[in-house]
């Protein structure tokens, strides 16, 4: 489970994924959503999650995290969304486009209301954000952000973000994260199993792969198991 936003965000900036591969970090993200969801379906939980996507241009940066975070609240609470709908009327009924601080200010006004639920966000591969043009560059307007949410005083507020450990990303959110809240992937026996089982799995079932001799299929197996701590 999440721990609550005193100790502020469980943070998996040191998730990996082996070769790459994102079905790892999404088994985690997977498993964080549906530990909770029981709580959203008797209404005792809000929860909103985003994962950013460098192939989607939509799901790139601090806009489209906020826009999705403001949709999905507004659309599992009624109050969340009479928030949403004061947005929507300062901004001539939709015919202007909310600044990303107008945003960022709904998102906490839903936050702030009294007696609001537990609200659970889960932003998931934040190192697909990109960090290499616009100044500042997505990544860090992204990172500023959460920066700034997660050192409000929410209390009902629970978050979660993952992410290969790019240093950017760890200067930023480690400071602001308690160790024990801390999880990386490849220190994990059990996650370096399941890394191992994977490329088993894969290797054996590949077309291609299938007509290679065992002990070529077996060395492919062990390197890239030994090498699943890393990129």
């Amino acid at each position: 489970m999440l721990q609550p936003v005193q100790e502020k965000v469980s943070y998996g900036a040191q998730l990996l994924a082996c070769l790459c591969n994102r079905e790892f970090i999404f088994s985690i993200s997977s498993a964080i959503i549906e530990d909770i969801k029981n709580m959203q379906e008797d209404k005792s939980a809000l929860i909103a999650y985003y994962y950013f996507d460098f192939k989607d241009a939509s799901k790139r940066d601090v806009r489209g995290l906020l826009a999705s975070l403001l949709f999905q609240l507004s659309d599992d609470s009624d109050r969340c969304r009479d928030v949403l709908h004061k947005l929507y009327t300062s901004c001539r009924d939709g015919s202007t486009q909310p600044s990303d601080t107008a945003l960022a200010a709904c998102l906490e006004g839903m936050l702030d209301l009294p007696g609001q639920l537990p609200t659970f966000l889960i932003i998931d591969a934040l190192d697909e954000c990109p960090n290499t043009t616009g100044t500042p560059s997505a990544r860090e307007e992204v990172l500023e952000f959460l920066e700034d949410l997660i050192t409000s005083s929410h209390p009902n507020l629970f978050i979660c973000v993952t992410s290969r450990p790019e240093q950017d990303i760890q200067t930023v959110l480690n400071p602001l994260t308690p160790a024990s809240n801390r999880m990386s992937l490849h220190q994990e026996g059990g996650q370096r199993e399941d890394i191992k089982s994977y490329i088993h799995s894969f290797v054996h079932k590949d077309r291609t792969m299938r007509r290679w001799r065992e002990e070529d299929r077996e060395l492919v197996i062990a390197t890239l198991s030994g090498r699943a701590g890393g990129m």
